[in-house]
Order: structure tokens, then C-alpha cells, then sequence
């Protein structure tokens, strides 16, 4: 069952350009603390920020935005806006050639064509594979966001294209580490879903049939944040390393020194 989260006071503002923007703070950790306002933001991508979007962006304060998108991300949105003193990070989760055609097939493909690739659960089964995936085989860069977090990368941005997968996961990696409840991180993880926070669909084909109801469900799985998505990141921890604490001491080569600064930075005072 999904953890309803406690009501908390946050800025969260209705910015023009950037979407699925939120401040994480409040979420409550095992041992009774929270997150401290402030620290650790999340959002789609800002590229198309307007001037007061990044007005508003440079009163945070934010030291560093981790941008986890790929070359063709970038090709495809843009780079981010300059914030004036802000550290850019560009950590690709995901390679360019990943999923190129499938990604061509889902823009521009026909009826016929997608139904092919994304019907009968594949879509779906699409995403919890490329869970899977981020969180075994990019364990080093999951590794730096930690380590550079623990130093002095907060108050500190994270996003993707969308802000809910490949910025979900490092997000919810983020908060395990400081022994966030998996719960409040699954009940964040699903704030995604809300319809002033999704992704923008762009599909190349204008004909009637680009948008039609079929097709926006087909493309549903892939734009949507699901708890199952989530819970096979999770399983994935679980079944490589046994436990979350060796996932964090293996697998990311993060000490319990480097777990207590991480806590020092983001959460409230014990």
C-alpha cells in the first residue's frame, strides 16, 4: 500500500517552461527524521525555462543540477539555461544509441507499428526493464551523485527529460541512502503522474491517427511513473546485492562515513 504523505510546507510554483518541478523535502525517514526544504529538488529538463522560470530557479540557491540526459536527449530538447553560479553536471543514465529506434518507431511510427512494439503489456515490460538496467549497470555514476551530494553539491537539482524515470531513480537512490521510507519514496516517485507534471507527447506523425485515443494509450506506459517501475528497481537491488545497505556499501562504494555526511546535508536535525 502507498504511503500517504504528510502535509508540508513547500514553494512549489506553476513554472511556464519546466515541468514535474518539486522540492522532496518533508519525506520522512525510518529512524524519524525528514528531509529537510531546500535541499534536493527534482524536475523535467530546462531546456525551455522562461526568463521567470529561471528567475525563480536562482532564488534556491542551488550549488549543482545533475542533468541525467543522454546526447540525443539533448539534440532532441536543448541544453539546459545557464543559472548565473550554479555547477551543470551532465551524467548520462542512459546511452544515445539505447533504444534510438524504438524511440524513431514511438515519434514517428504508424498504428500498425505500435501496436507491435508497445501492445500486450511490451511497453510496460519495456520500462521496468530499463530499471532494471539503470540501476545494475550505472552504479558508478549513481555512486558520484552520493559521494559529490556527501561534499558539496546541495542544495542541488535533479533532473532528466521527463524528471520521472532516470531523475526518479537517482532521486530514490538519493533517499535510501539516507534511510528515506520506502513508501514516501514510492508516493513521491507516483507525483509524476499528475497531469500538470507529465511529460509533453510529441509525436512527428500529424495526421488525425497521431493522437487518437489508441495511440495515446499505447504510448500511456512510457509517459506514466508506475509502482511497478519502481518496485523492479527495488527487486533489482534486492536480488544483486541482498540488501539495500550492501547495494549502498558494494555496490556503490558508499561508507557509513559517507551515509552520515549524506544525512547531515539533507535531512532535519535528529
Amino acid at each position: 500500500m502507498t504511503q500517504q504523505l504528510p502535509q508540508v510546507p513547500s514553494t512549489e510554483p506553476e513554472l511556464a517552461g519546466v515541468r514535474n518541478f518539486r522540492d522532496v523535502g518533508g519525506l520522512p525517514t525510518v529512524d524519524g527524521r525528514k528531509v529537510r526544504h531546500g535541499r534536493l529538488f527534482r524536475s523535467g529538463h530546462l531546456a525551455h525555462a522562461t526568463e521567470s522560470d529561471a528567475s525563480f530557479l536562482s532564488t534556491l540557491g542551488l550549488h549543482t543540477i545533475f542533468d541525467f540526459r543522454n546526447a540525443a536527449d539533448m539534440r532532441l530538447e536543448g541544453p539546459d539555461v545557464e543559472l548565473p553560479g550554479v555547477r551543470n553536471v551532465n551524467l548520462p543514465l542512459t546511452d544515445p544509441a539505447d533504444g534510438a529506434e524504438f524511440w524513431k518507431m514511438v515519434r514517428d511510427g504508424d498504428l500498425d507499428q505500435l501496436r507491435s512494439i508497445l501492445a500486450d503489456g511490451k511497453a510496460a515490460g519495456r520500462m521496468s526493464a530499463s530499471y532494471r538496467t539503470i540501476i545494475k549497470q550505472r552504479t558508478a555514476e549513481h555512486s558520484r551523485v552520493l559521494h559529490a551530494l556527501a561534499e558539496d553539491s546541495v542544495p542541488a537539482l535533479m533532473h532528466c527529460a521527463a524528471g520521472k524515470d532516470r531523475a526518479g531513480l537517482s532521486v530514490a537512490v538519493s533517499l535510501l541512502a539516507v534511510g528515506v521510507e520506502r513508501g514516501a519514496i514510492e508516493a513521491d516517485y507516483l507525483k509524476s503522474n499528475d497531469p500538470h507534471r507529465r511529460y509533453l507527447v510529441r509525436r512527428s506523425d500529424n495526421s488525425p491517427a497521431a493522437m487518437s485515443p489508441e495511440v495515446m494509450e499505447l504510448l500511456s506506459p512510457l509517459f506514466d511513473a508506475r509502482a511497478e517501475y519502481l518496485s523492479a528497481a527495488f527487486e533489482t537491488i534486492e536480488q544483486t546485492w541482498g540488501t539495500t545497505e550492501r547495494y549502498l556499501t558494494e555496490g556503490l562504494k558508499v561508507s557509513p562515513q559517507t551515509r552520515e555526511r549524506l544525512r547531515d546535508r539533507l535531512l532535519d536535525e535528529a
